[in-house]
């Protein structure tokens, strides 16, 4: 036994070199994608996306999509959300009420009908066209999200109405994904899908209600006996990592837990809390991004057919999300309405997930798994420079 230490040992550093290695280009490649796309007037979202299709499989193959830069991933849209949470109140979340409600209803039905009536009139089966429509539905907040704090515009009404939009979208997405998940395994059933309903609807009423609130009592209960120097910043994250696994419970995606995480203490922490956050965040989120390139494979929309699919899939997504959610922001005005429908149009990991779920259960072929990922890809590629437009200086206050 002995002899084998200096083996588990150098095995052990060499697992670790590799990790290494595979985190200081996805980061590097990242940061210097971003910096060119900034620099030829495009925002770094697309450019670190883009870093993700060069490194990964469909082009030099360098990095290799793996469970450990998944979770890397899965933090770093979690400390994004987190982080622009801390800068939303819930209380100018819950003015865009009925205007928000409007555009998630929209921007999850006019999307999944449009899906669903696109495949079937290219002849594919019925469970094939409810997972395209369900892969329509979905919102990435996290991209949205980190446009809209890059251009500075979190406080803007289109911006808040976006946020509070995704985080609707995200529950009704899920209602939407469990539903078609059940007809494709042939196991219906109502009260389940009612019970995953009431819990996800719930989870979020209750924090964005009560959650500021209750950590406000919180906080002051816990100062009593906290008395290390980062606190403020320890109780910060017990709370993001906590809501974030309680979301995950209650049927929502954790990064939704983490963005109510942070609207909840919003206003109740110090600068101090939003600076290290903001370190975390800028550290961890380009993961996020180059795992959305990553999984991009050529191979699987080769065909003249998928290529001409993924073109109009590609096409309805961002129009049908447009058009769904800017008629529920109709009374914000036009420059808002295009606003608020830009920031919806991303699809990101959200759209890749759907697939995921769609192939683990033999209802996705290898080539329309291959048009849900270009599509989310694509959706994800344009919205930033969408996003751009409709803030421009010219509309910005208009």
């Amino acid at each position: 036994m002995p002899e084998l230490a200096p083996i588990a040992f150098l095995s052990a550093s060499e697992e670790a070199g590799h990790l290494l290695f595979t985190m200081l280009v996805v980061f590097a490649g990242a940061k210097l994608m971003g910096e060119l796309a900034e620099f030829i007037g495009q925002s770094a979202v697309v450019g670190e996306i883009l870093a993700g299709i060069l490194l990964g499989p469909a082009v030099l193959g360098i990095v290799q999509p793996s469970v450990v830069l998944s979770a890397l991933a899965e933090l770093g849209a979690m400390f994004l959300l987190f982080r622009i949470g801390l800068e939303v109140e819930s209380e100018a979340l819950l003015r865009t009420g009925k205007t928000a409600v409007l555009v998630a209803m929209l921007g999850v039905l006019l999307p999944f009908a449009t899906g669903f009536l696109l495949m079937h009139a290219w002849g594919r089966s019925t469970v094939e066209a409810l997972f395209l429509g369900a892969a329509m539905v979905a919102t990435s907040v996290g991209i949205t999200a980190q446009v809209l704090d890059s251009l500075g515009v979190l406080q803007h009404t289109a911006s808040r109405t976006v946020m509070a939009a995704a985080v609707i979208d995200d529950v009704l997405g899920l209602i939407v994904l469990a539903l078609v998940s059940s007809l494709a395994k042939g196991d219906f059933r109502p009260l389940d899908l009612a019970l995953t309903a009431f819990m996800a609807i719930g989870f979020t009423v209750a924090v964005v209600f009560y959650g500021s609130k209750t950590m406000q009592r919180l906080k002051l209960w816990v100062q009593n006996f906290l008395r290390g120097k980062e606190s403020d910043f320890h109780l910060a994250m017990v709370m993001l990592l906590g809501m974030g696994l309680l979301s995950l419970q209650a049927g929502v995606a954790a990064i939704i837990g983490a963005f109510l995480a942070g609207m909840a203490l919003s206003g109740t922490v110090s600068h101090r809390v939003h600076d290290l956050s903001s370190g975390l965040s800028e550290f961890l989120v380009p993961f996020f991004l180059v795992g959305i390139g990553l999984y991009f494979r050529p191979a699987a929309i080769s065909s003249p057919e998928a290529l001409a699919l993924v073109a109009i899939v590609a096409v309805a997504a961002v129009l049908s999300k447009m058009l769904g959610c800017g008629l529920g922001a109709w009374s914000l005005g036009p420059a808002d309405r295009f606003r608020v429908g830009a920031g919806m149009v991303p699809r990101g990991e959200v759209g890749m997930v759907v697939a995921q779920i769609g192939m683990g259960l033999g209802a996705v072929t290898d080539m329309l798994y291959g048009v849900v990922v270009s599509m989310s890809l694509l959706t994800t590629i344009v919205a930033p420079p969408l996003l751009k437009a409709a803030f421009a200086k010219r509309t910005i206050n208009s």
